[in-house]
């Protein structure tokens, strides 16, 4: 199983609690930040929330 490179590429400001929560959870806090999370169902809803703010590609 591949791992997930999530880049978040839009401001939170504007964003609802729960959403700047998610980020939060994801290990996000700025613009331009990259964290790598396992492929799995719970990391997928996360990015799913949040899929207006993020860039995300696959690692081997």
């Amino acid at each position: 199983m591949a791992d997930l490179q999530i880049k978040l590429v839009k401001s939170l400001i504007g964003s609802t609690q729960p959403q700047i929560a998610t980020a939060r959870a994801l290990g996000l806090r700025k613009i331009g930040d990259v964290t790598v999370q396992p492929d799995n169902d719970a990391t997928k809803g996360k990015i799913k929330k949040l899929s207006h703010l993020l860039e995300v590609s696959e690692v081997e």
